[in-house]
């Protein structure tokens, strides 16, 4: 019985859980006891980075907190999100003559942002949100209920490189843009009715400057008052709804 969520949301022990990666069930991370070698490190390293899950190596007391049983040094998270791959996602857009419209989140991991940005998007029209393997929103039963169920509707897509993800969408001929204070042009200038993609970055931290890199063009959201930045779902929501409006206009 785990002390913080409830056994639906756990899977523990060595067979468990290798059983589950194997039957690619839907999980959200695993945490493997630190120390921990041999084949069954080796596997589940193997097994993780196949299936683009997070494994970190934890003290066993943070195991004991979660799992009050026998869990052998390992314990995986479930989701109940069905997880993706933008590779699958993107090409059928195209063949249904859809306008793909993207979110990618960098590094983005607090649960309330994470549900508010998958709202906004569900009911502005977004095709998919996109992130890597690491720096991650916990995808469970808060988030969805966040969301307001928003994320069992829209395509979460975990990749095991983001930087990767963005090549790919670059590719494919989807624009990457992002906010930034210091850019000239506005939101409501760019032309958003082609395939588009939005680079949200961390609460504080913002878009990492590797990745801000990457985009194709960067625009400034017009504020006029002086708090230094608007919260990363509320900025979602404006770009996505300046999305929406001029596709709709």
């Amino acid at each position: 019985m785990s002390m913080q969520k409830s056994s639906k949301e756990l899977i523990y022990g060595r067979h468990p859980v290798i059983d589950a990666l194997k039957a690619n069930a839907s999980i959200d991370k695993v945490l493997l006891q630190r120390g921990t070698t041999g084949d069954l490190e080796k596997e589940l390293r193997y097994l993780t980075r196949d299936r683009n899950i997070p494994l970190q190596m934890v003290p066993k007391d943070r195991l004991n907190r979660i799992v009050r049983g026998n869990h052998q040094g390992v314990i995986a998270f479930t989701s109940p999100i069905t997880l993706q791959r933008i590779e699958d996602v993107l090409p059928l857009l195209f063949e249904q003559s859809k306008t793909p419209l993207f979110i990618l989140l960098d590094g983005v991991t607090d649960i309330r942002n994470f549900g508010a940005i998958a709202r906004s998007a569900e009911l502005c029209g977004a095709h998919a949100i996109i992130m890597g393997r690491n720096k991650t929103p916990l995808m469970n039963a808060e988030a969805v209920k966040t969301s307001a169920g928003a994320l069992r509707r829209i395509p979460v897509c975990r990749q095991s490189s983001l930087p990767a993800a963005i090549e790919y969408l670059q590719q494919s001929g989807v624009r990457v843009l992002a906010s930034d204070l210091t850019a000239e042009e506005p939101l409501h200038r760019i032309d958003l009715k082609g395939p588009v993609a939005f680079i949200l970055g961390a609460e504080g931290r913002g878009i990492s400057p590797t990745i801000a890199k990457m985009s194709n063009e960067r625009f400034i959201i017009p504020q006029q008052g002086e708090a230094d930045s608007f919260n990363v779902s509320v900025a979602a929501g404006i770009m996505l709804y300046e999305c929406m409006r001029q596709r709709m206009g």
